[in-house]
């Protein structure tokens, strides 16, 4: 699994000019899954995301968690994530999962963030989407 996690004021997704979903403070998440990764890989990645201290506390000390500061997570699948560009001009994408199994695992990493009460918004798995979001830093992380 390859997650790119921002931190962000605000982020909103749109598949054919309709809203499928929008965040205030919290993570824009890119998610991207491999040929390689289970059920155990979104709990443990889920975990430490909701987990993690990124936002400043009243010191301006990065040490606040999501919950913390009461936010939510915007996830967007993102199969480019496996994206090998090493050889030739035209990237290619074989150590990405297969869509079907790309889409479960998405769809349960949500519904886990959901389960362990974390408010969760998506993107569409296999549409064309337009994401708009506002860095808050920029506070970048890649996650595997």
């Amino acid at each position: 699994m390859r997650i790119v996690l921002q931190r962000v004021t605000s982020a909103s997704v749109r598949v054919d000019g309709e809203l499928t979903g929008s965040i205030g403070t919290g993570y824009l998440i890119l998610f991207g899954v491999g040929k390689e990764d289970t059920e155990d890989d979104c709990r443990r990645l889920a975990d430490k995301i909701i987990n993690l201290r990124i936002f400043s506390d009243e010191n301006d000390k990065i040490n606040l968690s999501l919950r913390d500061v009461d936010g939510a997570l915007l996830v967007v699948p993102q199969f480019t994530l496996y994206a090998d560009c090493r050889k030739g001009n035209r990237p290619n994408f074989v150590q990405a999962a297969a869509p079907a199994e790309a889409d479960r695992l998405y769809q349960y990493f949500v519904e886990y963030c959901r389960s362990k009460g974390q408010r969760t918004e998506t993107g569409m798995f296999g549409a064309d989407m337009k994401v708009e979001l506002l860095n808050d830093g920029p506070f970048t992380l890649v996650l595997e």
